[in-house]
């Protein structure tokens, strides 16, 4: 049995995070685990509400602190509610130290992280992809399943397939743990000959795992087409990338480009790379 986690704001829960989770640990009959970060210095509130008369308010304090943990606690019985209506093996943790911290540590032990593009961890705004995610992105000991804002069943993979080691290992990786059921359609874009990079090694590994497979080879640059080609799918394909490292593994996928991806597209992102 596969181990999921979720990665969950107690504060600002989110609900597709928790939808796309529960659905695939269905799918695979895997164990969910809700990993909330109740960080200690994450608060709903900033210190400006504390004061009160011009002076810091320890009773306004512990006023607002209880309310947080209200919060928190509701946001967990959610959670355990739509497992037990789903009818999933699941398991809550609440992690209280420094969230990123705890959250790395907890990737070595999983088999995949479920995480929201729009998740900061914090009270302040930020675009996607936050601070947050970026880090974890480059620093993750698992693959990532990163959701859009809203909820869409899974009805198509894209794969994203530049010939290079990293793009290869993350098919190796998706295969190995999401349904093989649905259909896979592998995208390659060059600037020079329309030939599959590898092209007799890659189908027949294709074979082996998905072999109805098709393929679509675009020309121009890379960057440019595979977005353009992305905008156009389905909120209901799932996008399958190679890379996401502060330092790039893959020509196609350096950070910022990986950065747009989660910005712009309505798709959940696979996202696995080799160290």
């Amino acid at each position: 049995m596969k181990k999921i986690i979720a990665a969950l704001d107690g504060l600002r829960l989110n609900q597709t995070t928790i939808q796309t989770a529960i659905t695939l640990a269905g799918d695979i009959k895997a164990h969910l685990v809700g990993i909330f970060l109740d960080d200690f210095t994450r608060n709903s509130f900033s210190m400006y509400e504390v004061i009160e008369g011009g002076e810091f308010s320890e009773k306004k304090l512990r006023k607002l602190a209880e309310k947080d943990r209200q919060i928190r606690d509701l946001a967990v019985k959610d959670f355990e509610l739509a497992c037990q209506e789903a009818g999933i093996q699941y398991s809550v943790r609440r992690d209280t130290a420094i969230a990123l911290q705890d959250l790395l540590k907890e990737s070595i032990y999983a088999d995949l992280l479920v995480i929201g593009s729009r998740d900061s961890f914090s009270r302040i705004e930020e675009p996607p992809p936050a601070r947050f995610l970026r880090d974890l992105l480059s620093a993750v000991q698992c693959p990532v399943l990163v959701t859009p804002e809203k909820y869409t069943p899974i009805k198509k993979v894209v794969m994203l397939y530049d010939g290079a080691p990293a793009s290869v290992f993350a098919i190796k990786m998706f295969t190995g743990i999401m349904p093989r059921e649905l259909p896979v359609e592998v995208i390659t874009v060059k600037d020079d000959n329309l030939h599959l990079p590898e092209n007799k090694l890659m189908k027949e590994f294709m074979k082996r795992h998905c072999p109805r497979a098709t393929y679509k080879i675009l020309k121009g640059e890379a960057e440019k087409e595979i977005q353009h080609h992305l905008l156009e799918e389905s909120p209901g394909s799932l996008i399958v990338l190679g890379a996401y490292q502060r330092s790039a593994v893959s020509r196609w996928f350096r950070e910022s480009m990986a950065d747009v991806l989660i910005r712009s597209l309505e798709s959940p992102l696979f996202i696995a790379h080799n160290k």
